[in-house]
């Protein structure tokens, strides 16, 4: 049954693969490239430049690259250690990645010259995937790397969700919440964007670099607040909130940008679903909505597994119900995981016992949390596998250790970096 879950999840990957999806969204014949009913004469412009950031961007770049084939001028995108893919005209910077790094701060400048040197004559391409926030970072000027990596390393742990993560990371940025684009005007500037987010909110997906930012300092102020983290990020963060010259600027010339979603969890999601009704499971996808804390997401899909097992609802055995979303994890205790592993312990206490049922989770990614595993397995039998390790499930939980207790059983789900990014997928299997 594992390799059956590994083969649905790898079809769903191919799904999102960021090279095949810029393919199939931009076309190009002589001179013309078009994107949808919208074309561009690559000829009539001065340049032809590609900018971006994300764990996908070094793909979605390698993409254009085939497609702007003799005229390209230049590239430069961010990726996260670890992604780099093969590229010709495009310059590739690794950088850090949940939290920003020297590394992010040095490439942001570079990608940022290129854009303010561009004018009318050029056409850019900003290339947006998951990832961006931590990777394209400009602080505003009054804070410093240090001040920003305590603010990240604070909202990452404290439960909050991603939407109102980069409302603060917006706010605390010269890149983000549209201020990239419009260093870029005059410009043409087309997005092209790989969601990592629910829903796909573009001006959330990478903290909106091109996107215009409608919340406010006060927004942010009211997240760090909602989290009791008024009193932990560092004083020269809460003055710079307060100051009235935080808010993003007005667009010049919306006419001259275009932003286009690429992939996102729900074409993961479909692909998945599709690869389990092909294996000869009766298949559905429940919601592409999943949220909450990780550890009682993983009780819900537990219930789900149990109802399909009692009563054959929402679909009677064999069946795969798969689920897309991102959850969300506090931190309360000192040990080593991610929320997807999270979610497949809070799922395996809910099933102990229970046989012929699984949840998986997956981030799509290849990494959950700080760790090299992309998920966890977990079964009717994972509780008293970990007992004979000397393990206590609920314990570990406690601990937010979920990956030692896993590695201990033997179901880390480990792929490697995929390069593409669009949160996470949830297996629930009974047969």
């Amino acid at each position: 049954m594992k390799h059956v879950a590994m083969a649905i999840i790898q079809h769903a990957l191919q799904a999102v693969d960021p090279r095949a999806a810029v393919h199939r969204l931009l076309t190009r014949e002589d001179n013309r490239l078009a994107i949808g009913r919208v074309s561009y004469d690559l000829a009539s412009y001065r340049r032809v430049l590609v900018l971006g950031a994300g764990k996908a961007s070094g793909a979605m770049a390698a993409a254009l690259e085939e497609l702007l084939d003799g005229y390209l001028d230049v590239g430069a995108v961010i990726v996260k250690q670890g992604y780099r893919v093969p590229t010709q005209r495009t310059e590739l910077f690794e950088a850090g990645h949940p939290i920003p790094d020297q590394r992010g701060l040095e490439a942001t400048q570079a990608i940022m010259a290129l854009a303010a040197d561009a004018d009318e004559d050029d056409l850019i391409f900003f290339l947006v995937s998951g990832g961006c926030s931590a990777l394209l970072e400009a602080p505003a000027p009054c804070l410093t790397l240090d001040d920003l990596v305590a603010v990240n390393t604070r909202l990452l742990s404290c439960g909050a969700a991603i939407t109102e993560i980069n409302t603060v990371r917006k706010h605390l940025s010269l890149v983000k919440g549209g201020k990239l684009a419009q260093l870029a005007a005059p410009a043409t500037r087309v997005t092209l964007v790989l969601s990592d987010v629910v829903g796909s909110p573009l001006g959330v997906i990478g903290s909106g670099p091109t996107v215009a930012d409608k919340s406010t300092p006060a927004d942010a102020l009211r997240v760090l607040d909602r989290y009791g983290l008024l009193r932990e990020v560092p004083a020269a963060v809460l003055d710079h909130l307060h100051r009235p010259d935080t808010a993003a600027p007005e667009f010049a010339s919306p006419a001259r940008g275009s932003i286009h979603l690429v992939g996102s969890n729900e074409q993961a999601s479909a692909a998945a679903a599709s690869k389990a009704t092909e294996l000869g499971w009766r298949s559905m996808v429940l919601s592409t909505f999943l949220e909450g804390e990780a550890r009682e997401v993983g009780r819900v899909l537990a219930a789900v597994g149990k109802e399909i097992r009692f009563h054959d609802r929402p679909l009677p055995p064999p069946a795969c119900v798969v689920c897309g979303g991102e959850t969300t994890v506090v931190v309360r205790g000192s040990g080593k995981g991610g929320r997807n592993q999270e979610l497949a312990l809070g799922a395996a206490l809910a099933l102990d016992g229970m046989e012929d049922v699984a949840v998986v989770g997956f981030a799509t990614d290849g990494t959950d949390g700080p760790t090299d595993a992309a998920g966890a397995w977990a079964d009717g039998t994972t509780v008293a596998r970990g007992n004979g390790c000397g393990l206590d499930a609920a314990g570990c939980l406690a601990e937010n250790d979920s990956y030692r207790y896993f590695q201990a059983v033997h179901d880390l789900i480990t792929t490697g970096p995929t390069c593409t990014n669009v949160n996470d997928l949830a297996l629930v299997l009974v047969w």
